[in-house]
């Protein structure tokens, strides 16, 4: 359950905009018969009774809710809507009389085209799926291929139809003559774990972008997945060096280097541009992540040389290297020395950790409490100290005094969500469940539309409880607010496979995985696939979890429950 950030509301004003306005058709049509009041009054009624379900999780009653204020009005935003909600709640009978009233209200959409090929995909109807994403590729745009790739990516139970399609879209040239677009789909391919089609794909980018740095960039990629780091080294040294006068280039060099655990390399890769603060930090913690003391002495070094003059934020930073090296004293000097402004509040907050790690406890708790107390700091700082106490005590294993910290922040900045969200996760990780719900929900009560704490709250019931339909809810209510989320992906395949619903647990698993490598969904991914009795496999996903993170939780979880 990876940590998301989102806020989601329907108001009574958007409601008003979806009634008057919508995805109209650009072809000409015969104008709609005028409005009675009583089908205004039916879609009003409709769209609410569809947002308040939206709003209790209910998605299979939202989408009927929306499905019928759509049929009394000629608005196709509604049955786009009431569309892409069934599919959200996989409920297909419902999608399609959605989407039967979102093409007749709007024949000529590509977003049509690419809710059907989703729900044909859905159906194993490969045969449907093609159809239409030969009509999204035939657009001259790059909306077109954007909607292929995105029913394609997650649109399916099934990745190997998939990819199967895929190849076909390559076989019968159905691609746009655009490099993003041939990235896209090779990207795609990597991700649908389909390496022939990957490489098919990216020897056809080479042949028709021979002298785009980026095309390597994807071999690298692709050779890396495969296990073949050298080759993948061998293609990012052929890259040009006019490729490093690129920001955005050298960043994604940077990080196939750092996949591959060569941190000190993506290092040096980002000291062949411009520098700036900002890559002078990355470079920094490249090199900490490395223990390479000795090229991050040199950067420090570097940096010290343009210390005259009082720049906070390059004081912060020398502040921030020293305390990578372990040269608490020398960071001290740096913090207390930056002269003000923003970094200058956010020097103090590291002055207190830097205090802390030269085991002068006393004195890091008394200069967060200076700051708590201090009317001066801005708020998010004081918050923050507040926050960075709990932290400290927690290291120090001082229950009473972290849980005092919270029980302060709280009384001076009441139901801020980052404490009760910090305090939550402290209750959950001492299996204290019932405080942990209480505090998620005291979020809920000032925020309903919290994504973070519905999410939260659903995985820790899903996780820890036996209270399955309600953690559905609650995680139903933070897909529909952000369907595309690796975190709540896995929270909603996670509860699924609470539920016994392996196969479609499966499904959304192997879909957040995709989206986002990460150590929890990889076990959770290993956990399924044992369960199904898919054990080598299982075992596939357990290491790439060990390979990053073998101090996760849930993985030891599993691992102890499955004995693999």
């Amino acid at each position: 359950m990876p940590q998301v950030r989102h806020s989601f509301t329907f108001t009574l004003a958007l409601v008003a905009a979806l009634l008057a306005a919508g995805c109209a058709s650009t072809a000409p049509r015969e104008a709609p018969p005028p409005a009675t009041a009583k089908d205004a009054e039916s879609t009003l009624e409709g769209t609410l009774a569809g947002e308040f379900a939206l709003q209790a999780g209910q998605l299979d009653e939202a989408s009927r809710s929306y499905l019928a204020a759509a049929k009394a009005t000629d608005d196709p935003g509604l049955a786009e809507r009431a569309t892409r909600i069934a599919l959200l709640a996989n409920n297909d009978k419902l999608a399609a009389d959605g989407l039967a009233l979102w093409k007749q209200r709007a024949p000529d959409s590509l977003a049509v085209h690419a809710a059907e090929a989703t729900l044909a995909l859905r159906r194993n109807d490969a045969r449907a799926a093609r159809r239409e994403l030969g009509v999204l590729l035939a657009d001259q745009g790059d909306i077109g291929w954007r909607h292929a790739l995105s029913a394609l990516g997650s649109g399916g139970k099934d990745p190997r139809l998939a990819g199967q399609l895929l190849g076909e879209l390559v076989d019968d040239h159905a691609i746009p003559d655009k490099l993003g677009a041939w990235l896209a789909f090779g990207g795609l391919a990597m991700r649908l774990e389909e390496p022939a089609l990957a490489e098919r794909i990216i020897d056809e980018i080479v042949r028709r972008f021979p002298e785009e740095p980026r095309v390597a960039l994807l071999r690298a990629s692709q050779l890396r997945e495969a296990g073949k780091s050298e080759d993948a080294r061998k293609v990012l040294a052929g890259i040009a060096q006019t490729a490093y006068d690129d920001e955005e280039l050298r960043m994604s060099i940077a990080a196939e280097y750092d996949a591959m655990g060569d941190s000190v390399m993506a290092a040096n890769v980002l000291a062949r541009g411009p520098q700036d603060d900002r890559t002078y930090g990355l470079r920094a913690a490249l090199l900490a992540r490395a223990e390479d003391d000795a090229a991050l002495g040199a950067l420090y070094d570097e940096l010290k040389k343009e210390s005259a003059k009082p720049d906070p934020e390059r004081r912060l930073l020398l502040g921030q290297v020293a305390e990578m090296l372990e040269r608490h004293d020398e960071a001290l000097e740096w913090y207390r020395s930056v002269p003000g402004g923003e970094a200058r509040w956010t020097a103090r907050l590291r002055e207190a950790n830097v205090l802390h790690a030269l085991e002068q406890t006393d004195e890091a708790y008394k200069a967060l409490r200076a700051l708590q107390s201090d009317a001066t700091v801005d708020e998010g700082t004081r918050r923050d100290a507040y926050l960075l106490e709990a932290e400290l005590r927690q290291k120090d294993g001082q229950l009473v005094e972290e849980l005092d910290a919270f029980a302060r922040g709280l009384a001076a900045y009441p139901d801020e969500p980052a404490l009760l969200y910090s305090r939550a996760l402290t209750w959950e990780r001492r299996d204290d469940i019932p405080r942990a719900e209480a505090d998620f929900r005291r979020i809920l009560v000032a925020e309903p539309d919290n994504v973070n704490a519905l999410n939260a709250l659903g995985y820790t019931l899903a996780d820890r409880t036996t209270r399955y339909a309600e953690a559905l809810e609650l995680i139903d209510r933070a897909r529909a607010a952000e369907p595309d989320s690796a975190a709540i992906i896995d929270s909603y395949g996670w509860v699924l496979y609470r539920l016994g619903r392996l196969e479609e647990a499966l499904v959304e698993l192997r879909r957040a995985y995709a989206l986002q490598k990460d150590p929890e969904i990889a076990s959770h991914l290993g956990e399924v696939l044992w369960m199904l009795g898919r054990k080598d496999e299982a075992r596939r996903y357990f290491d790439e979890a060990k390979r990053l993170d073998p101090e996760n939780r849930s993985l030891k979880r599993a691992l102890e429950k499955t004995g693999a």
